[in-house]
């Protein structure tokens, strides 16, 4: 499998992780939108999130809650964002969670 995403999990390509468990993998995105921009994703290849399993996301989903915490964004609030697809702007086919905060974001997403 080519996916970018696997080989960053593998340790083939570098990153600067931020969190791992059994399930989830979560690394600061190389072009950060926001002060913090870290990337959720599942430890198993999923396209998007049209494949991925109720027990997968909550465990994705508490991952997120963990990072919010420890990056200290949870108190004055977050975003996240998963985009799935191509007219939905996903840029690398293997299904992640943006996690975005750590200043006023906009209120709208363009």
């Amino acid at each position: 499998m080519d996916c970018l995403f696997c080989k960053i999990i593998a340790g083939e390509i570098p990153c600067t992780k931020v969190s791992e468990d059994d399930a989830a993998f979560a690394f600061r995105d190389i072009n950060p939108q926001a002060p913090v921009h870290v990337l959720v994703l599942p430890k198993k290849h999923m396209a998007n999130i049209l494949e991925c399993d109720g027990e997968t996301m909550a465990k994705l989903l508490n991952a997120v809650k963990i990072i919010a915490k420890q990056e200290g964004v949870a108190e004055d609030g977050f975003r996240i964002v998963s985009n799935c697809g191509k007219n939905g702007a996903q840029s690398v086919n293997h299904l992640h969670i943006h996690v975005l905060g750590g200043a006023q974001l906009a209120d709208h997403m363009a």
